[in-house]
């Protein structure tokens, strides 16, 4: 798999994570565990997304 294959599906994933938790924030039943999760999963993937864009210019151009 090639850099710019693997960003595309890291940024797919994070959009798929900040529907999930405007989703997650809308509904009341959601825990604030549940919540806090997802944010952690949404900043993880933020930061491999930072880091295959340094590593590869062409992504980040």
């Amino acid at each position: 798999m090639n850099p710019t294959s693997s960003l595309s599906e890291l940024i797919e994933q994070h959009h798929a994570l900040e529907a999930e938790l405007a989703e997650a924030m809308a509904h009341p039943a959601s825990s604030d565990a549940e919540i806090a999760a997802i944010k952690r999963k949404k900043l993880k993937l933020k930061d491999e997304i930072e880091a295959l864009k340094a590593h590869s210019p062409k992504a980040a151009a």
